[in-house]
């Protein structure tokens, strides 16, 4: 159930609803404010709101990395367990095969 959660970013005052935990929200506001901070130092004459909108672009730029990063993992995994799943195939077959080439157990408990 979404509740109300207040923060403040760049001196302003905002009050959303979400369902996600108060402390979540008001952690990534806070991560906000301070890139807004490093980025309104480096460049003093820019304005709240281009300072604002910098630090969405690199957010979304971060995001976009993640997201191509995840789905290389992701085939890097399908293809590391279709590797594996091909490897067990193999240690099956290999196993029959050194049945077939074992000494066969009854032949050893007759006495010469």
């Amino acid at each position: 159930m979404a509740h109300q959660i207040k923060f403040t970013v760049g001196g302003i005052h905002y009050c959303i609803n979400s369902d996600d935990d108060e402390a979540y929200v008001k952690s990534i506001a806070n991560e906000l404010e301070q890139k807004m901070d490093i980025l309104a130092k480096k460049s003093p004459f820019l304005s709240t709101t281009m300072v604002a909108v910098l630090a969405a672009l690199e957010a979304q730029d971060a995001a976009k990395k993640a997201g191509a990063e995840i789905e290389r993992l992701k085939l890097q995994l399908k293809s590391a367990m279709e590797e594996s799943a091909i490897a067990a195939l193999e240690v099956q077959r290999l196993e029959r095969e050194l049945e077939k080439l074992s000494p066969n157990e009854e032949y050893f408990d007759e006495e010469f």
